[in-house]
């Protein structure tokens, strides 16, 4: 039975892999809005499908006050472990109730990028792209162990990076301002300090401020690589190119953009990896956060089902 409540889903590949969460949602009584576009919705695209919608399931659109003084909100559901594009402030005045699923993603995130690690230092993915184009070609990589790794950003994902990279004998470092001294192994110093003797540097931090520009590749070590799994705005892309040009970046990986899909300038550099914001993209880390996020639009609306 209908409880007459719509729900607007703003995740694009909502309940794709498992349709448990879909079902759960139908069950519990609301009628449910599909993102028709397919992406991430731009702002304007979000506004034109708020109009009598109660509940979202939000992804990473952009839920500022201009979106939420016009809109019918109750509840906000986040699919996802951050909540940077939510502006906290507008949805306390106008009684938005905001939840978001913060353990989801972390081993997923975590094994993506020790993966991704693993394929820069090898170039696993640069003679896979050789080898079918017909070309034999061996390249000479770099082994994992004894490196020194900065990991930018130590919260749960950071965190479960650490612990994923230890087996492999590594020297870690910790940039964090919520964290002021050494720690379960890894070294906490300044962003200067660390930056000048990384050999890898995986970006894990929150928020959408940039942290790596043309100052802090000045101090990077040649030859480094980077790794962004967190936001696209942390790092200067402009910065990123002329690093890479230089040769003080020897190779990088992203799963993240400031504008997705993303058609900018480092398509054009082999020794750059990008994939399309896939981070929490394994089918148990899909359905767990999907399964959670229902469960907290269902315990947002509470009696009112």
């Amino acid at each position: 039975m209908s409880n007459g409540i719509k729900v607007l889903l703003g995740t694009s590949t909502f309940a794709e892999l498992d349709s448990s969460p879909m079902e759960k949602l139908v069950s519990a009584g609301f009628e449910v809005i599909n993102n028709p576009f397919r992406r991430k919705l731009t702002k304007q695209e979000l506004i034109s499908l708020l109009p009598g919608v109660k509940g979202l399931i939000a992804g990473l659109e952009t839920l500022d006050e201009e979106v939420m003084s016009i809109s019918e909100l109750k509840v906000i559901s986040r699919c996802g472990s951050g909540i940077s594009n939510i502006d906290m402030e507008a949805a306390r005045k106008k009684g938005i109730k905001v939840f978001f699923t913060p353990y989801g993603p972390t081993t997923a995130v975590a094994e993506l990028t020790v993966g991704a690690m693993l394929n820069l230092l090898r170039m696993v993915s640069f003679m896979d792209r050789d080898m079918h184009e017909g070309k034999w070609t061996k390249k000479v990589g770099a082994q994992l162990e004894g490196k020194t790794i900065l990991i930018l950003g130590f919260g749960r994902i950071g965190r479960k990076v650490a612990l994923l990279l230890q087996p492999f004998n590594v020297r870690l470092l910790v940039v964090d301002p919520c964290i002021n001294e050494t720690m379960n192994g890894v070294e906490v110093l300044s962003l200067d300090k660390a930056l000048s003797q990384a050999d890898i540097i995986t970006i894990h931090s929150s928020g959408e401020h940039e942290i790596i520009g043309d100052n802090e590749f000045r101090i990077i070590k040649d030859g480094a690589f980077l790794l962004n799994a967190a936001r696209g705005g942390l790092i200067n892309e402009g910065a990123l190119v002329n690093a890479l040009e230089s040769g003080k970046v020897a190779g990088a990986w992203l799963d993240t953009f400031g504008v997705e899909p993303y058609i900018g300038p480092l398509r054009k550099y082999p020794h750059v990896i990008l994939t399309p914001h896939i981070g929490s993209y394994t089918q148990e880390c899909r359905k767990s956060m999907e399964m959670e996020a229902v469960d907290n639009l269902i315990s947002g609306f509470g009696e009112g089902l």
